[in-house]
């Protein structure tokens, strides 16, 4: 393990529990990398150099007093701006909290700080989590790492850049309709939507109580599993946390498995790349898996609406009195969003909850009695251009928008538990990215797949931000 490429997140730790390199070293190479990439990528939305040699040298100063060591001790880690630490700023990726400083610490951070990670900075995402594309009218946009053209995808935008870009080993986002999964698929990582109510939202930035889930982006499935063990569990704090075991212990085994691969909705308008990787995805499981055979999921093309409703009307009360005091200081597009929310009628909210619950059951009484995963696409198309998705793209922008996010939304609408992986690169280089999705607190299943999957391809880390700091 050279010091440029920690490897991964036990190794990393074991390096410098093992005194092979220090936290203080390990952290500067990170800051350094974040620094050097923040042009190319504007991943950060700060990068956090004081704070974070202080509490490497702090690590160090522990390890050498022989305290006990948590699994990730000393290892310099980045999430998205949205999740409280006490006394430091918390943005929201929005001008409107751009100087709001916690009170306290948010309950996922305590529970890496407590592992022994430390933090680096704050990471881009779409204004108050609000955006399929990661654009942000006040940061601009994170970079795609493996091509500046594309979308990284939001809202978790910088840490899919910083994953990919080789900035740091991984990093926290949140999904509510996609946005773990889909900077995951475009950025050329792992990604995991844990199950709703898995991971205790104390202390993040609420979009949609019905639908926020806070979850890893990693290099590898190891290390996506890892950081959502550690951040699972009740905390006393989140009443929608649920007092259920973290995920069990990660094995290879999946000879067991009955494999479904997504029909439908999932099948159709798919580009060439993608109908491919579906395609090779079969064949690569039936050897291995119990059985892979075609499922067809239920009629899923009501979901982008009623998602929509939901999410919308719990987002309009969130920031209910800033848009009536602070209208300007939305972006645009954010402000836009908000204000049509709060014309939504109560019954009609009410009304998307209540088939939510027909939904689920729907769900688990066809598709998960006839399969334990199901194998659909992360989307339908290749990571899409910046400028097709920008303000004044044109008419088409529309539709391409709300295809990113066809095949994500119904997974976060149910609440169900999704890994994300790049499983093929395009003719351009481009990631192509599947879900594995699974029943409710089934996301060792679904890993263990994913991990299956990550071995037989072995495609690697898509980009080499760790070489390239090696280099300089």
């Amino acid at each position: 393990m050279s010091r440029a490429d920690p490897g991964n997140l036990r190794e990393a730790a074991e390096a410098i529990a093992t005194g092979r390199i220090s936290s203080l070293e390990m952290t500067t190479d990170a800051l350094d990398r974040a620094k050097q990439a923040q042009p190319r990528l504007n991943a950060f939305i700060a990068i956090e150099q004081d704070a974070a040699l202080e509490a490497a040298t702090a690590a160090d100063a522990a390890r050498a007093r022989g305290l006990p060591l948590g699994v990730l001790h000393g290892v310099p880690l980045a999430h998205k701006d949205m999740f409280d630490r006490a006394g430091r700023i918390t943005g929201c990726g929005s001008k409107i909290r751009a100087d709001h400083v916690a009170g306290e610490t948010s309950t996922v951070m305590q529970r890496l700080e407590r592992a022994g990670a430390l933090h680096i900075g704050r990471l881009n995402m779409s204004e108050f989590a609000m955006g399929p594309t990661g654009h942000n009218a006040h940061h601009g946009r994170a970079i795609n790492p493996i091509d500046s053209a594309r979308i990284t995808a939001g809202s978790s935008s910088g840490s899919g850049a910083a994953v990919g870009g080789g900035v740091v080993l991984a990093a926290l986002g949140s999904d509510t309709g996609g946005s773990i999964r889909l900077p995951a698929a475009c950025c050329g990582v792992v990604g995991i939507k844990p199950t709703q109510g898995r991971v205790s939202r104390h202390g993040a930035m609420p979009l949609s109580f019905s639908q926020d889930c806070i979850g890893p982006l990693a290099r590898s499935v190891e290390d996506a599993y890892l950081l959502l063990q550690l951040i699972s569990g009740a905390d006393g704090l989140d009443p929608t946390c649920c007092d259920i075991p973290p995920p069990a212990a990660l094995t290879p085994e999946i000879g067991t498995l009955r494999v479904g691969i997504g029909g439908g909705l999932f099948s159709e308008a798919l580009s060439g790349e993608v109908a491919t990787a579906m395609e090779d995805m079969a064949r690569l499981l039936r050897p291995a898996c119990r059985s892979v055979e075609p499922v067809q999921p239920p009629d899923f093309s009501a979901v982008a609406e009623l998602a929509n409703v939901v999410a919308m009307s719990e987002a309009g009360a969130v920031h209910f009195d800033a848009l009536r005091s602070r209208p300007e200081d939305f972006g645009p597009q954010v402000r836009m969003r908000l204000s049509q929310a709060l014309a939504i009628p109560a019954p009609i909210y009410l009304r998307a909850l209540q088939i939510r619950v027909i939904m689920l059951e729907e769900m688990l009484r066809t598709v998960f009695s006839a399969c334990d995963l199901l194998i659909v696409p992360a989307m339908p198309f290749l990571p899409p251009l910046a400028s097709d998705v920008d303000v004044g793209a044109g008419a088409a922008m529309n539709s391409i928008v709300s295809a990113i996010t066809a095949f994500t939304r119904a997974f976060s609408f149910l609440g169900l538990p999704v890994v994300t992986l790049p499983v093929a690169r395009s003719r351009e280089g481009l990631p192509v990215g599947l879900q594995i999705v699974a029943p409710p607190w089934q996301e060792q299943r679904a890993a263990a797949l994913a991990l299956h999957i990550e071995q037989a391809l072995a495609l690697g880390p898509f980009t080499a931000g760790f070489a390239r700091s090696e280099a300089a």
